[in-house]
């Protein structure tokens, strides 16, 4: 039971990492219907500024800091480039983002270096969020923070599962993220002005609203956002060039998979490939155990097939892919998306 509720808070955690950064990307393309390859490296930058800014005012400034940096560089590169291509269509759009991406890598290489950076947290995140201790008689029982030594070990026969805090403060700022951002753009003046800038330009410049200005702070608040999940990231996993990288394909598929321009369909689809990765990842179980255990008999021959003999573990990275390749069968509209991918 410890290792499907540790297992499971792994994988919200993953997912929630992974919808503080797609979701930037959803607020992009619902409001200005730009697909910003560049925003997996703002993620990236956003942990590099993040930890050169908390070596010189601790962590909790940087929190703060960072993302509005990192926005104002993303409205930066709209008012200056993507501003001038938006009016040829989507294609230079993408090659003029796909070349930023490689030039912000080239530039994180040159300041920072080509190796990971030792980014740590606050020593308040260094602990445990919770333990969960399974006693041989007791059975399963939660301890706040760290579990004291003497309740884990051999010797009293209990095994204890720690959760870490960096994982938990990940969860809690995704949460703060999604009801922020669902509140501005559902509940407030701004967001009003906004979505009917996306719909409506000519009746909301009539109104006196800057359109252009308008697009310029939509473009830096998902950059921010973006700027935001590489500082939590960064610190709770690893800052390295390679970063963006690594998450920048799995974002898109997030992004296809919940339902282009769909803030809430990007949420559940972050959701579920985060637990459907972390459960995996941690399965050593073969294919052809797994086909055996369904009830399913097969013939010598797919028993001697190579592929079946992978374990579910060593295909876990490709199952998102998998995942998205099936919805853009059944479903092309995404989970929740309303328009044709």
């Amino acid at each position: 039971m410890e290792f499907f509720i540790i297992s499971m808070l792994n994988g919200l955690s993953y997912g929630l990492l992974l919808f503080m950064l797609s979701s930037g990307l959803t607020l992009i393309f619902s409001m200005m219907g730009v697909l910003n390859f560049a925003h997996a490296s703002f993620y990236m930058l956003g942990a590099y500024i993040g930890y050169s800014i908390g070596q010189v005012v601790g962590f909790w400034p940087a929190l703060l800091i960072a993302p509005l940096a990192v926005g104002m560089l993303g409205a930066l590169f709209e008012r200056l480039s993507l501003r001038k291509v938006h009016k040829f269509g989507h294609v230079p759009e993408l090659l003029v983002t796909f070349g930023l991406s490689y030039i912000i890598l080239e530039l994180v290489q040159l300041v920072w270096g080509r190796t990971a950076v030792q980014f740590r947290p606050p020593e308040v995140l260094q602990g445990s969020a919770l333990t969960l201790v399974s006693h041989a008689t007791d059975g399963l029982s939660l301890v706040w923070g760290r579990a004291p030594a003497e309740m884990c070990g051999a010797a009293v026969q209990t095994i204890c599962s720690p959760f870490p805090a960096t994982r938990a403060f990940m969860m809690l700022v995704a949460v703060v993220m999604l009801a922020s951002v669902w509140l501005l753009l559902t509940r407030t003046r701004v967001g009003l002005v906004i979505q009917a800038a996306l719909t409506h330009p000519e009746t909301v410049e009539t109104l006196g609203h800057n359109v252009p200005r308008v697009f310029m702070l939509v473009f830096g608040a998902g950059t921010g956002l973006a700027g935001l999940a590489g500082l939590i990231g960064g610190s709770t996993c690893v800052t390295e060039p390679a970063m963006a990288a690594t998450l920048g394909s799995l974002i898109f598929v997030v992004v296809v998979v919940g339902g282009l321009g769909s803030l809430s369909g990007a949420f559940l689809a972050s959701i579920i490939i985060g637990v459907v990765q972390t459960f995996a990842v941690a399965l050593d179980h073969s294919l052809i155990g797994l086909f055996q255990g369904m009830g399913l008999q097969l013939s010598d021959a797919w028993q001697d097939n190579s592929v079946l003999k992978l374990t579910i573990s060593q295909v876990a990275p490709i199952l998102p892919y998998l995942f998205l390749v099936l919805v853009l069968i059944f479903r092309p509209k995404g989970l929740l998306g309303t328009r044709e991918t």
